[in-house]
């Protein structure tokens, strides 16, 4: 089995168990890889509705980054399912997005990528995974280099994860 489970419709969500404490890492997709995100102003838009959700007591976001076309999340859930939480994110980030642009029309696909962080993994390693995607992607040279990432944890280029 891959990294993250892709289930799109709703038949295939069962068996999908979200758990209250439990951390997950999220990947979130612009509909049609459209590169939303090169624009600062709305990976900011995006970044504000990630921590309204924690402020909100939804979640308890680890770490993130916003890519051109695309989200990583390693958050723990504190309240409501993790669907829940992924369709609020994206219902609100979406709208919001859509105003600042002046547009209408989905922004993100339908469904999304995730993974049940066991408790014997390290969530440092899963936030450095995430946060080094910038560099994966030739977007950056170092970790914190990517202004639109964040990690609970300094992390740097010595850290051993």
């Amino acid at each position: 089995m891959g990294m993250f489970n892709h289930m799109p419709s709703p038949q295939l969500l069962i068996g999908r168990r979200s758990i209250i404490d439990n951390v997950y890492a999220i990947t979130m997709i612009c509909r049609d890889r459209r590169p939303i995100f090169e624009n600062p102003a709305n990976a900011g838009i995006a970044i504000q509705v990630l921590e309204a959700m924690d402020q909100q007591g939804l979640t308890s976001s680890l770490a993130w980054v916003v890519m051109p076309d695309h989200l990583h999340w390693l958050a723990q859930l504190r309240e409501k399912s993790l669907g829940y939480c992924v369709q609020r994110f994206k219902s609100r980030s979406g709208l919001l997005i859509n105003q600042h642009r002046g547009s209408a029309g989905a922004l993100w696909q339908a469904g999304y990528f995730d993974h049940a962080i066991r408790s014997e993994e390290s969530l440092r390693k899963h936030a450095r995974y995430i946060l080094a995607n910038p560099i994966r992607a030739g977007l950056a040279t170092r970790l914190g280099e990517y202004p639109q990432g964040w990690c609970r944890w300094p992390l740097d280029d010595t850290d051993p994860g």
